[in-house]
């Protein structure tokens, strides 16, 4: 059983997030400059067994697509295309940056470390994936 990736995609950085081997726990990775992301996936696929990729779908309080689409579908269309193998699906993140924000000061992160929107990202990216795992629970 290989892992599954969440990607928080942004303009300057995406947000990753990764489950565990047995795809049980959903765990931050880190946060790429999104030039250089396809470099990073690249190489993490090689080191890593992924079977499938999850990526946040901006959409409006009313259901609509977020004006980001208009990056992120193009994006989404050249990850399909350089990883043909490797199925692409699609998670709601209304509100994920909120809730990770929110995450933060649950978990005790002092303001300073909150302001750091690489850790929002990445954190984002955990609640895409774990939002995912609970859609896809047996």
């Amino acid at each position: 059983m290989g892992r599954i990736l969440a990607i928080d995609y942004g303009r300057k950085k995406s947000g990753i997030a990764v489950t565990d081997p047995m795809q049980l726990i959903a765990n931050g990775l880190t946060t790429v400059a999104t030039h250089e992301l396809f470099d990073f996936l690249v190489k993490y696929f090689q080191e890593e067994e992924v079977e499938g990729i999850v990526i946040g779908h901006p959409t409006q309080n009313s259901g609509e697509e977020s004006e980001s689409m208009k990056y992120i579908k193009p994006f989404v269309n050249r990850l399909k295309n350089k990883f043909p193998d490797l199925p692409v699906t699609w998670v709601d993140e209304r509100f994920t940056s909120k809730i990770a924000f929110q995450a933060m000061i649950d978990g005790g992160l002092k303001k300073k470390a909150r302001r750091d929107k690489a850790m929002i990202d990445k954190v984002s990216a955990t609640i895409i994936l774990q939002t995912y795992m609970e859609q896809n629970r047996l």
